[in-house]
C-alpha cells in the first residue's frame, strides 16, 4: 500500500532507482578514466533524473515547466528510456572491465546497477504504455535520442585507447573520424532540444527540413568512418602497440567499430523517417 506522494507507482520507482543509483556510485572504485568515468556519471546522471522527476512530482512544480516543455509526461517517459538505456550500458561495461571474483565491493556495486537497470526497465515500459504524446515517447525521438547515447559510447572507447597512444601517433584518419563522432553529435543533441523545447521549435519552422538535411550528411559521413576507422586502426595497431601499454586494447578498437556502425544504422533509420515526415507534409 501506498501513502501521500508516492501513492504514484511511478514515484516508489523513481525513489528506488535514485537508491540503487546512489548505492552503486558509492560503492565504485573504478579508475575514473573513460569507462569508470562513463560509469560514474552514468550513476550520478540517473540519481539526479530520478531526483528531479520525482521532487517535480511530488511539489507538483512540473506545472512550471509547461511554458518550456510540451508534454511533461513525455519528458518523464523519455527520460526513463535514456536512463535504461545508460545503465544498461554502465553495468555491462562494469562488470566486464571492474568486476572479479574477489572484487567484493565491485561486485555488490554490479549488484546494485543492475538492479537500478532493472528497475529502470520496468519503469519506462510502464511510462511508456501510457501512451504519451510527444516527441521523445516516438520512435523517431528515441532513435534520435539513442544516436546521442551511441555517440556517447563511442567516446568512453576511443578515449580509452588513445590514453596509451604516445602522443606522436595521431593518425590523420583517426582524427577524422573522432571530428565525425563530436560534429554529428552536437547536431544531433542540438536538434533533440529544438524538438523538445517550445519557443526553440518556434523558432525553427522548417525543423523537418534541417534534420533531413542533417541526416544526409549524418549517413555520409558515418559511411565515411565505418568505412576508415576499421582499415586504417586495426592496420596500425599491429605495427604500433607497445608491450609495455596496458591501456592500448584491442577491444576499445571493436567497440568503436560496431558502435559506428550501430549509429550509422540510426541514422538510415532516421533518414527513412526524416523523408517520410516531409513527403506526408506535401
Amino acid at each position: 500500500m501506498s501513502f501521500g506522494p508516492f501513492k504514484d507507482l511511478h514515484n516508489i520507482f523513481r525513489l528506488v532507482e535514485a537508491i540503487f543509483c546512489t548505492l552503486a556510485a558509492c560503492l565504485s572504485s573504478a579508475p575514473r578514466q573513460s569507462y569508470g568515468a562513463w560509469c560514474l556519471f552514468t550513476w550520478v546522471f540517473c540519481l539526479s533524473v530520478s531526483l528531479f522527476i520525482l521532487v517535480m512530482e511530488i511539489m507538483s512544480w512540473y506545472l512550471l515547466l509547461m511554458a518550456i516543455l510540451p508534454n511533461w509526461k513525455d519528458f518523464t517517459c523519455g527520460m526513463t528510456m535514456l536512463c535504461s538505456l545508460m545503465i544498461s550500458s554502465a553495468s555491462f561495461i562494469f562488470l566486464v572491465h571492474f568486476t572479479c571474483m574477489s572484487c567484493i565491493t565491485a561486485i555488490f556495486c554490479t549488484i546494485f546497477s543492475l538492479a537500478a537497470m532493472g528497475t529502470y526497465m520496468v519503469d519506462a515500459v510502464m511510462a511508456k504504455r501510457n501512451r504519451p504524446e510527444g516527441y521523445l515517447s516516438t520512435l523517431p525521438g528515441f532513435v534520435r535520442v539513442s544516436e546521442a547515447f551511441v555517440a556517447c559510447i563511442i567516446f568512453a572507447a576511443y578515449t580509452s585507447y588513445f590514453q596509451g597512444v604516445g602522443p606522436s601517433y595521431r593518425p590523420g584518419a583517426m582524427i577524422w573520424c573522432i571530428i565525425v563522432y563530436g560534429i554529428c553529435f552536437l547536431v544531433t543533441v542540438v536538434i533533440i532540444l529544438f524538438r523538445l523545447i517550445k519557443f526553440l521549435s518556434l523558432l525553427c519552422s522548417m525543423l523537418d527540413i534541417v534534420e533531413l538535411v542533417f541526416n544526409i550528411l549524418a549517413v555520409l559521413l558515418y559511411l565515411s568512418t565505418a568505412i576508415v576507422w576499421p582499415l586504417y586502426t586495426y592496420q596500425h595497431y599491429r605495427s604500433y602497440h607497445p608491450p609495455d601499454c596496458s591501456y592500448c586494447r584491442l577491444d576499445d578498437l571493436v567497440v568503436v567499430t560496431v558502435m559506428t556502425i550501430g549509429n550509422l544504422i540510426l541514422y538510415i533509420v532516421d533518414l527513412v523517417y526524416s523523408i517520410l515526415a516531409i513527403v506526408n507534409r506535401i
